[in-house]
């Protein structure tokens, strides 16, 4: 076996953060030897052992030759920071970027078909539940903390959540939390007023508002093609549904409840943001390492359902349900749930469309925060996005309980094919172009 070393001015520069693209290569230190430079550039990802990030220039190559079997030789690239080295493999590089892309690729199409089974059973549960839509909203939001912390019970006690990420700071969810009951408060207010076309239109405010917000506190930047790419998703969306309503509903609903409802989005893009925050804080804290979803999910939704319980007063109002009779409505609320009492058989459907729209949403929910784990606040927006159209062609199929199936929208087709020019768009990568934050070796 014969090694190579070479000393060089090495340029270093310590960046401000790291980002999940990174390749993680361990280092070793550069054995003494012959020297054997190559002046070949190439452009590879460093982590050194001091979990610092740097962007490293240095003025060739080192190769470490090792004879193999038949004659051939195995050649390994290094570079150098100081008196260490990181060994590069292209294969493995190489591998390891198209596992993550594909592992993104699978979350997104996941992400995207329980959108829109969240979207189609939502509807279908309001079908025996269409006199009990609050004890819905309330049955799921309190359910879901109890499943979530049973399901972090059990991934604590086999290993998978560590104490380390149990005593992440709280901050963070509380404020996940609020966010969360603010989006739904206002939510709830703006959409008992708002018509049912209106809603998805003004959910195109989200994509705008993850941008921004991604903008400003995460300081990603975004290329030409991206914002264009979102802008004609959202117009897509647009597009697809407004075709199918009335050309004055936006007007006929107020500009107040329509500006209500844009702040409701604007909570809930802050709160997916603010999750990627708590993930990068958390690969820091727990040096390198990831938090488990379960923690987010399960602290997130526990303080949800307490500043729910706060607001459970003008919530209830909001739903036509006076205070004083929320115990009667909740009782009446459960019974057409299990579909027993005098409520059978006026409830048709109960419990299992209620129960396969929950399962789902969680699963939706699930799937949604481990696809902005992976990559991005505005993936999964884009992802989310996708479903409503897709949401609004399955409306026009014969759906059980749904009675006459709904015409197609004389824009759909016009829509869709603007949304996917959009998403290819935005995904579209000119060759040899660096991703935004990236920490390069450059030998």
């Amino acid at each position: 076996m014969s090694s190579s070393f070479v000393t060089r001015r090495i340029l270093t520069g310590e960046l401000s953060s790291p980002t999940t693209h990174r390749r993680y290569f361990p280092a070793t230190k550069l054995p003494a030897g012959s020297v054997n430079l190559h002046s070949t550039i190439n452009t590879y990802r460093l982590q050194v052992t001091t979990k610092r990030f740097y962007a490293v220039e240095c003025a060739a190559v080192f190769r470490r030759v090792v004879d193999v079997g038949g004659g051939g030789k195995l050649r390994n690239r290094r570079c150098a920071v100081g008196d260490q080295a990181v060994e590069i493999d292209h294969d493995d590089v190489k591998g390891r970027s198209v596992d993550r892309t594909v592992e993104v690729a699978v979350a997104v199409i996941a992400t995207v078909v329980l959108g829109v089974g969240n979207r189609v059973l939502y509807k279908l549960a309001l079908v025996p539940l269409k006199n009990y839509p609050f004890f819905l909203a309330q049955l799921a939001t309190f359910g879901y903390v109890l499943v979530y912390f049973s399901i972090l019970y059990v991934r604590y006690h086999t290993g998978n959540v560590t104490d380390e990420m149990l005593s992440l700071p709280k901050i963070p969810f509380v404020a996940v939390g609020l966010l969360e009951a603010l989006a739904a408060a206002s939510g709830m207010a703006a959409g008992a007023i708002l018509s049912g076309a209106t809603i998805p239109i003004l959910s195109q405010s989200f994509l705008v508002w993850q941008l921004l917000l991604s903008f400003i506190f995460l300081g990603r930047r975004y290329h030409l093609n991206q914002l264009f790419g979102c802008f004609l998703v959202a117009v897509g969306v647009i597009v697809t549904v407004a075709s199918g309503s009335s050309a004055g509903s936006l007007m006929e609903a107020g500009v107040f409840w329509s500006l209500l409802m844009i702040v409701s989005f604007l909570f809930q893009a802050a709160d997916t943001v603010l999750k990627e925050v708590i993930f990068r804080d958390a690969a820091k804290r727990l040096k390198g390492g990831s938090v488990d979803l379960f923690v987010v999910n399960s602290y997130g939704s526990a303080y949800q359902a307490v500043f729910i319980c706060l607001l459970l007063p003008f919530l209830s109002k909001l739903w036509g349900v006076p205070f004083a009779l929320l115990p009667n409505y909740l009782r009446d609320g459960a019974a057409c749930f299990l579909n027993i009492g005098t409520l059978s058989g006026v409830c048709d459907g109960a419990p299992l469309l209620p129960l396969l729209f929950i399962i789902v949403n969680m699963g939706y929910n699930i799937s949604l925060l481990h696809l902005l784990k992976i990559s991005s606040a505005v993936v999964s927006c884009l992802a989310s996005t996708v479903s409503v159209p897709v949401s609004v062609f399955l409306f026009t199929l014969p759906l059980p309980y749904l009675g006459v199936a709904s015409s197609l929208p004389p824009g759909f087709i016009a829509g869709a094919i603007i949304l996917v020019l959009g998403m290819l768009i935005y995904t579209w990568r000119p060759s040899g172009r660096l991703k935004n934050q990236e920490v390069d070796c450059h030998c």
